[in-house]
């Protein structure tokens, strides 16, 4: 299967963590921008967690006052998710930050290769010589 370049708006309607992005089965993912827009009339705290699904832990990856009308990119580098990952974003503010995240989303054959290849080595398990090549 393909690298598919996606990308997942980002409109912060409340003050709890938001997922933004969750990394599908059989993916990674390479977060190439963060950008975030502070539309409010005065400074606006905005957060940027990255969940660790392997490890069970958030990890902040951005944390910044941003000043009214400002526009950043909180993805200073690359940042790679794993399948499973979770990318967050919280605001201080309710309904004034925007944004958008592009991504590359990469195809993990190994992981769909060896769930695959798990699959038939049940039904050759359960049903022996009986499993029928057309």
């Amino acid at each position: 299967m393909a690298n598919i370049y996606k990308n997942a708006g980002i409109n912060l309607t409340t003050t709890s963590t938001t997922t933004i992005y969750t990394v599908p089965a059989n993916r990674t993912a390479i977060v190439k921008n963060i950008q975030i827009s502070n539309e409010h009339s005065s400074n606006n705290l905005v957060e940027v967690f990255v969940t660790d699904s392997s490890a069970s832990v958030d990890y902040e990856i951005y944390h910044k006052s941003l000043a009214s009308g400002e526009t950043i990119n909180a993805a200073l580098a690359p940042v790679i998710l794993e399948s499973g990952d979770i990318l967050k974003v919280k605001a201080a503010v309710a309904n004034v930050v925007e944004g958008i995240v592009s991504y590359l989303e990469i195809f993990d054959e190994k992981s769909s290769w060896l769930n695959w290849y798990l699959y038939l080595k049940k039904i050759l398990i359960l049903y022996g010589n009986n499993v029928k090549v057309w």
